[in-house]
């Protein structure tokens, strides 16, 4: 049993709430309490700690699920406006393996600003024995962050295994594969970012980058971690789940469309769809995630081939699963069964896990872990924490991801690149590219 929860209020009104949700962001703000989950300039941001739990272990899902099942039972809530993320919400993160020694944590903000098709609302939370905030909800609208385009003077270092080794690793995930150790092996490296003052990195220039180039992903920030996922792990909503599984990257030239008329084979597009090293690795992605909805879902659909996703930066091979309910699992509960899919550990999972381990020369924390959020009623969405950072507990410096997945068909300097690829993205946000 997690440690009881505070009882606590919330109430949540409409609002006319139009431009960037992020400037409203105070700067003063302790930068590991800003929330964010944006998309197409829609979403949430919210700032505050008025809640917060941490927990570690092969359990962390099933604890923070009994944590968050408790504090919404004995909460008040007044919303006058019941859309999805309304009323009281916590935003959650979660570690990627079970031993890890960072923290998974739920998040409950003081205030929170959303916008949803056409309609803007307010939440604020206080604690049962404290009063409400004397200035209407309205007014939080009143104030804009001067500093949301100023960037943070930040430097760069390797990381856990530097760049010029990787090949190696990646050749020795190639090994595993052709031993018969496992099928497929995801492989992640890192890289270190710090301020060049030793002073806190603000999080909402970067979200604001982040937003403004990579706005068909989800933006998002929870406890330090920061990032721009295109791969929805599962949104619940009103019965129905959806799963978005990308697995299967080629570079997109110059980050600019391929001109009209262009040549077949010059044509990335073409390559990547028929790339029998990415349809491996992506079959083996969608595979993982059907078999873990299926219990829970009736009427599964699951593609038969995959379609291209375009990012300014690379194309991925895309699936989106969608099915009907049939069980009462939460949002939280579905992401819990669905961690980790093949896109981002690999396959037999518990052999990918191993090698992992003994080849990346890191503890990933909470990259490559479910992010996102649910509401009371268990409903919410639950990304894969890629194309991100994470601010350490000093918040002055954080360590930056990017993995790919490994199958028999891989080269090592290939993947070095695609990992480069992938590193652009919170390079270009902390203003390094």
């Amino acid at each position: 049993m997690s440690p009881a929860p505070p009882r606590l209020r919330a109430r949540t009104v409409a609002v006319d709430a139009t431009g960037d949700l992020l400037t409203r962001i105070p700067d003063e703000v302790d930068p590991r309490e800003v929330v964010a989950w944006l998309r197409e300039g829609d979403g949430m941001v919210g700032w505050g700690r008025v809640a917060h739990f941490e927990t570690r272990g092969p359990r962390r899902f099933a604890e923070a699920e009994d944590w968050w099942t408790r504090l919404r039972e004995e909460a008040t809530v007044e919303d006058e406006v019941r859309l999805a993320g309304t009323g009281l919400v916590a935003f959650g993160s979660f570690a990627f393996a079970d031993g890890s020694a960072d923290a998974s944590v739920l998040t409950v903000p003081q205030v929170v600003i959303g916008r949803r098709d056409g309609l803007a609302w307010i939440t604020q939370v206080v604690r049962d024995d404290e009063p409400w905030p004397d200035s209407h909800p309205a007014e939080v609208l009143t104030r804009t962050n001067p500093l949301i385009d100023v960037l943070d003077p930040l430097v760069e270092e390797p990381g856990s295994v530097p760049a010029q080794r990787w090949p190696e690793v990646i050749a020795r995930g190639i090994s595993r594969i052709a031993e018969g150790e496992v099928d497929k092996v995801v492989l992640a490296r890192d890289v270190a970012v710090r301020h060049r003052d030793g002073q806190p990195v603000r999080i909402a220039p970067v979200l604001e980058r982040l937003e403004k180039r990579y706005g068909a992903t989800w933006t998002f920030a929870v406890a330090g971690l920061v990032g721009a996922t295109p791969e929805m792990l599962v949104r619940l909503q009103g019965g129905r789940a959806r799963s978005r599984v990308l697995a299967g990257t080629i570079r997109r030239p110059n980050g600019v469309p391929v001109p009209a008329g262009a040549a077949p084979h010059g044509d990335p597009r073409l390559r990547l769809v028929s790339s029998e090293k990415d349809l491996e690795e992506h079959a083996y992605a969608v595979r993982s995630v059907a078999e873990a909805l299926a219990p829970h879902c009736e009427d599964l659909v699951v593609p038969e081939t995959p379609y291209v996703l375009e990012l300014p930066d690379v194309y991925h091979l895309a699936s989106d699963l969608t099915g009907t309910m049939h069980s009462r699992a939460t949002s939280l509960r579905l992401a819990a069964a669905l961690h980790p899919s093949a896109a981002v550990c690999g396959t037999p999972t518990v052999d990918a896990f191993r090698v992992i381990a003994e080849l990346e020369g890191m503890d990933r924390g909470r990259y490559a872990g479910p992010v996102g959020w649910m509401d009371a009623s268990g409903d919410g969405d639950w990304c894969i924490a890629l194309r991100c950072g994470e601010l350490a507990e000093d918040r002055a410096s954080m360590r930056i991801f990017a993995g790919g997945g490994i199958v028999a068909a891989s080269d090592p300097q290939a993947e070095l690149a695609e990992t480069e690829v992938k590193l652009s993205a919170m390079r270009h946000a902390l203003g390094l590219a």
